[in-house]
């Protein structure tokens, strides 16, 4: 580990500077007090800070985020609970003291149109809200077509988990009542999608838990893939705790050459059917193809991709002026999606708004992310990178960030893991 990546990860996981890294190259020197009406849809990762530094950045700004959910649960570090280190309270935040702090006021309801032209948020309950601005962060949605068989009704028990919530403790219950000598079956998901290293650290993190509690059962990650996000660092761990590649393996990777790809689901018998065969397994976790929230498709702010196209200097859309995207819904490589780059989005996008409502120029940007994962509970693994606005486009800054080094220290980047959180949670709701 060199000294710059050592020093980038203690600042980013342990010291607390996640508000001040994550904006980057955002100097607000010389905003002055404004006004307006910025309407944030979701109160997630990118919604909830971007609300937050609106306030923080011009105390002026009205800020309405619309949010049918009165809790909001993390699905970082969800996978914690799936494999039963923590419980479900861990991830779960609300929003009442959050917003009676920061003066934001909270409409729990769901957004069902924007109307780009009269600038206009309509919810399902019946409410018209006015904007000067709009930011949407709705998350991800699923591509359920890209499984037979398998669609929103099924996720209710044979779930995704991919939404924290309600499916992250139904599947801790099924995997909880599952025999030992079990079969896990996890279906991973074709680029590009929510948090790139979630679905090998969900099967490491079972695999965990059944080496402590169920030793004869086994997982098995079927993926749409032919190589994944930290691969080598995972595999590595893999073979130091699990006894991957050998015949009594807990874990098995099967890639999309290797028949990996779940082509339909049988869901009364919990079988998956690949192109050359079916598994019958006893607890399923199905992570489909995934595109932008719902809200952003209804809206117009996708294209052909399913995702939503943005001007990075501001995360306005491409499609719709005054319309801001940030979060996994945007089309935002070489960022991955992940929370914390939603975070990093979001400051970004409350500066660029601050200085538009204020008649300035919105300042250029920088970005960061951050993504933690789990082999065991002592052994972790992070992947860090630093990206700035080149000609219009984001660049990743080479030679920054970077990789935990093979045979590095693990347990270190496990105690870095949960500081993260905490910190991030902190900048988001604190």
């Amino acid at each position: 580990m060199t000294m710059n990546r050592r020093g980038f990860i203690k600042a980013m996981g342990a010291a607390g500077a996640v508000s001040s890294l994550a904006l980057g190259g955002c100097s607000m020197a010389g905003f002055r007090p404004g006004g307006g009406h910025v309407v944030i849809i979701g109160g997630g990762a990118g919604g909830a800070t971007c609300a937050k530094y609106l306030r923080h950045f011009d105390s002026g700004i009205k800020v309405t985020v619309v949010e049918p959910k009165t809790q909001f649960a993390t699905c970082f570090m969800s996978n914690w609970v799936i494999g039963g280190l923590r419980d479900q309270n861990w991830i779960t935040h609300g929003y009442a003291e959050w917003s009676k702090k920061h003066g934001i006021d909270m409409v729990h309801d769901t957004a069902v149109s924007i109307d780009p032209v009269a600038k206009v948020v309509k919810t399902k309950g019946g409410q018209s809200i006015k904007y000067d601005r709009c930011v949407v962060s709705p998350g991800v949605d699923f591509r359920y077509d890209t499984i037979e068989g398998y669609d929103a009704a099924v996720a209710e028990t044979i779930p995704h988990a991919w939404h924290a919530g309600p499916q992250t403790a139904l599947l801790r219950k099924q995997l909880e009542a599952m025999r030992d000598g079990g079969l896990f079956v996890l279906t991973a998901p074709p680029n590009p999608f929510r948090c790139p290293p979630g679905p090998y650290e969900r099967a490491s993190l079972v695999a965990d838990y059944f080496k402590k509690h169920k030793p004869k059962s086994k997982v098995l990650i079927l993926d749409a893939k032919d190589a994944f996000s930290k691969q080598g660092l995972f595999v590595a761990g893999w073979k130091e705790h699990y006894g991957y590649g050998t015949s009594n393996s807990m874990i098995e990777w099967r890639s999309k050459a290797n028949d990996g790809m779940a082509r339909a689901i049988k869901a009364g018998s919990r079988t998956v059917v690949t192109e050359f065969g079916e598994i019958k397994a006893d607890v399923l976790n199905v992570v489909p193809a995934q595109k932008a929230g719902h809200i952003a498709a209804v809206a117009g702010l996708t294209d052909a991709s399913g995702w939503c196209p943005v001007d990075p200097l501001t995360w306005e859309s491409k499609l719709h002026k005054g319309i801001h995207v940030i979060g996994d819904a945007a089309i935002q490589a070489p960022i991955p999606k992940s929370g914390y780059a939603a975070n990093s989005e979001a400051k970004v996008c409350a500066a660029a708004i601050v200085a538009l409502l204020n008649g300035n120029t919105p300042p250029t940007p920088s970005w960061v992310n951050t993504c933690y994962s789990l082999v065991t509970p002592t052994h972790g693994l992070s992947v860090a990178g630093v990206y700035n606005y080149v000609d219009g486009k984001i660049a990743e800054v080479k030679g920054a960030g970077g990789l935990t080094p093979m045979n590095g220290d693990y347990s270190t980047e496990a105690i870095y893991a949960e500081s993260w959180y905490k910190n991030i949670i902190d900048d988001m709701f604190g």
